[in-house]
């Protein structure tokens, strides 16, 4: 019921379509023929009547042929000709594509306003010598609110305990904890670790950094505003010169010809109007874009509309990020390098005693690489914030973490320049340094082969965006062959790097997975986010999502975007061509209304069979019509996805 009260147009304007057909070719009303006649135009006032609305409106504003208009003169014109169903069909199609348009405009809407829910909507802040729990606005800046493991830190500010460390990754997009020390800020929406923190606010509710994320997102959604449509502008030049050709075809005749029949010139205008319906154009590009979505949803890549196929396919910069796009987003165990003659298997098996009970990303890469080996147990256990764990094992007193860790204690450490981006985790024995595990994150196994395809399809310009450290980003970038690495880079720093690339002329696409990426996909002419792993808001506000997360199917998007584009104009021309032809024909006296019907249904069915070589082309199913309209059962169950993302017009 809901359902039919939402879309109440479409669904009784189908009723009245489905009885209108029963009662004209199930049902013998003789000696009254017409009697179907009032249910077509119930059926078309539900769904025509909003359109012609929209018209007359656009008419008010200076805009007279408007796309809404085109559509009232093809239905109209069909029903001149009494062909009802196709009039009332092809504006019930046109107002199903409206709705999906709005609804898809509403979601994207809601997923940007949905950021702000990672912010808690409780702060602990210490009031009168207790704590207070209050939402987060009414907490001013100066006061001191305090935050437990595993809690969202819910305002910005600085870090009055000694140590602690606090997971970023739904701002930086990395995976790696941020350590800090007092004094040092700590950002909104970051999630503390360890241990109970306090800190000072520096910033209000409306001035956080995630809240400068959610104003980013906002900014870009203004500044991606709907382009005119295609359809839109080739009314102002087709519709109103059909219309003025067919009148001059009436009555110009009248001062040249010597035996003018007004009758004999006014049919041929009728002709020649029935053969300028535009049905075959409307269905024609709608369903070659069509074609395109769906191909590239079979090949796990959603597109959220038919424009952002023509925008991949003009991309000629690429901005990539770098944790979870390029790489899988994951620690995993480079190298170990021994110091002071110390084994390989020795160093390793230390440091997997201290980390096995940690749930640490680093940790879980050490045990990893383990590969089931028998681990010893450690003693006396502790877990230093921000530096790593110390321990013993026998009479040896083990530490595992970083480089402050070991120089805390006095140990003196081997310096390690290999070049590589690594994380290194430094390992101690008895006060002297025995090894380094090098620890990075691991290249995605078809992301080399993607970016080399990338550019022999015209994308000249790629360069990555990390919020990783410098050395680490220029690393990945020069093992994937990018020329351009920018490293050290929260939200805002991707935000700039892009908009500053956005002032050229050509088309900029940006390809992220976490929520930090969201207003700079937002921003970006194509934004693509990576679907499998990504987070919601980077999904709900990309363009087009790749479902699998392998960056090869950027370059498939992109054939598949050329290809739609070619079978488009095949369309466009195909229609325009046979439909000036068959005018030609209808002004010297030679065509007949049977051409004309050829020339509106005989196109739209060609033109149908020509967009479904674009699936066809990136599938290894054979498509059938049935198929490519939905009625197959597993083909439409397939398809759901793109279908609930695509404008149908």
């Amino acid at each position: 019921m809901e359902f039919i009260k939402k879309y109440y147009e479409v669904v009784w304007s189908a009723v009245f379509l489905i009885a209108a057909l029963a009662v004209q070719h199930w049902i013998d009303f003789s000696g009254n023929e017409y009697v179907f006649l009032p249910f077509y135009l119930i059926s078309y006032l539900f769904v025509g009547a909003p359109v012609w609305i929209k018209a007359f409106k656009s008419i008010q504003k200076g805009t007279i042929f408007s796309e809404f208009l085109l559509m009232g003169i093809a239905t109209v014109g069909a029903f001149i000709l009494g062909e009802y169903a196709e009039g009332v069909a092809v504006m019930l199609f046109y107002m199903i594509g409206e709705y999906a348009q709005g609804n898809a405009v509403r979601k994207a809407r809601h997923s940007i306003e949905s950021l702000i829910n990672q912010q808690p909507d409780i702060a602990a802040v210490e009031r009168n010598g207790g704590t207070e729990e209050v939402h987060p606005s009414e907490v001013e800046s100066g006061e001191i609110i305090q935050v437990k493991p595993g809690a969202k830190v819910p305002l910005d500010g600085e870090l009055l305990t000694n140590r602690a460390s606090f997971n970023t990754a739904a701002l930086t997009g990395e995976s790696k904890p941020m350590s800090r020390n007092a004094g040092e800020e700590v950002w909104a929406g970051s999630v503390n670790e360890l241990v109970p923190v306090r800190i000072k606010v520096t910033k209000g509710y409306e001035d956080s950094r995630l809240s400068d994320i959610l104003n980013m997102v906002q900014e870009a959604s203004q500044r991606k505003a709907p382009t005119q449509r295609f359809m839109t502008r080739f009314a102002k030049i087709y519709t109103p010169i059909v219309v003025w050709l067919a009148v001059t075809l009436t009555f110009l005749p009248w001062l040249f010809v010597e035996s003018y029949v007004f009758e004999d010139w006014f049919y041929r205008a009728l002709i020649f109007l029935v053969v300028s319906c535009p049905c075959g154009l409307v269905i024609s590009i709608p369903l070659g874009y069509f074609g395109g979505i769906g191909a590239a949803s079979q090949n796990g890549i959603l597109l959220k509309g038919s424009d952002y196929l023509d925008q991949l396919r003009k991309m000629k910069t690429l901005f990539l990020d770098k944790t979870g796009t390029m790489t899988e987003g994951v620690f995993e165990v480079q190298e170990i390098h021994s110091v002071n003659g110390h084994e390989t298997s020795q160093i390793l098996q230390l440091a997997a005693s201290l980390e096995q009970h940690s749930s640490h990303p680093v940790a879980k890469a050490i045990i990893q690489f383990t590969n089931g080996q028998e681990i010893p147990e450690a003693d006396d256990i502790q877990e230093i914030p921000g530096r790593g764990l110390k321990g013993t094992i026998g009479e040896e007193e083990i530490l595992v973490g970083n480089r402050k860790l070991l120089e805390e204690h006095e140990v003196s450490v081997s310096e390690i320049d290999n070049g590589k981006p690594s994380a290194f985790v430094y390992i101690a024995a008895d006060g002297i340094h025995i090894g380094t595990i090098l620890i990075s994150d691991k290249i995605k196994t078809d992301a080399i082969q993607a970016l080399k395809e990338l550019r022999n399809l015209g994308v000249s310009e790629l360069i990555m965006l990390s919020g990783d450290n410098q050395q680490t980003t220029d690393s990945i970038a020069k093992e994937l062959g990018i020329d351009q690495a920018f490293g050290g880079l929260l939200p805002d720093g991707k935000y700039e790097k892009v908009k500053e690339s956005l002032r050229s002329n050509h088309v900029v696409g940006f390809v992220g997975d976490g929520l930090n990426d969201a207003p700079v996909i937002t921003l970006a002419d194509v934004g693509i986010a990576m679907g499998g792993m990504g987070s919601d808001a980077a999904i709900e506000t990309a363009d087009v999502v790749i479902q699998t997360d392998q960056p090869s199917k950027i370059p498939q998007a992109i054939r598949i975007a050329k290809f739609t584009h070619k079978v488009v104009w095949q369309n466009i021309g195909f229609a325009l061509g046979i439909k000036i032809l068959v005018m030609a024909l209808a002004a010297v006296g030679i065509a007949t209304m049977w051409e004309a019907i050829f020339a509106d249904v005989g196109v739209a069915l060609i033109a149908i069979a020509n967009a479904i070589r674009v699936q066809r082309n990136f599938s290894d199913e054979k498509l059938s019509l049935l198929a490519f309209f939905g009625i197959d059962k597993t083909y439409s169950e397939s398809n759901k996805a793109s279908e609930n993302c695509c404008e149908v017009c």
